[in-house]
C-alpha cells in the first residue's frame, strides 16, 4: 500500500459510522468513570494552612455539663 493509497482510504475510514459510534461511547465511558472517581474522592481543602482545632474535654468534665445553681 503506498501513500496515494492511504490517503484516499483515511476519511473513509474517519468518516464511517462504526469509528463515530465506537468513539461518542468511549468519551461517555470516560466521562463516566472520572464522575464516579471525582464522587467517591475525599474533598480537598485549597487552603495551605490546616484550620485550628478545638480543644479535646478535659477527662474528668464532660463537655455538656452545665454549671451548678445555687438556689
Amino acid at each position: 500500500m503506498n501513500l496515494q493509497e492511504l490517503l484516499q482510504l483515511l476519511p473513509q475510514v474517519l468518516t464511517s459510522w462504526e469509528v463515530w459510534a465506537v468513539t461518542v461511547v468511549l468519551v461517555l465511558y470516560f466521562f463516566l468513570v472520572f464522575y464516579v472517581a471525582r464522587l467517591y474522592s475525599k474533598p480537598k481543602s485549597f487552603s495551605m494552612i490546616a484550620p485550628p482545632k478545638k480543644p479535646a474535654p478535659e477527662k474528668g468534665k464532660k463537655a455538656t455539663e452545665e454549671p451548678e445553681v445555687e438556689g
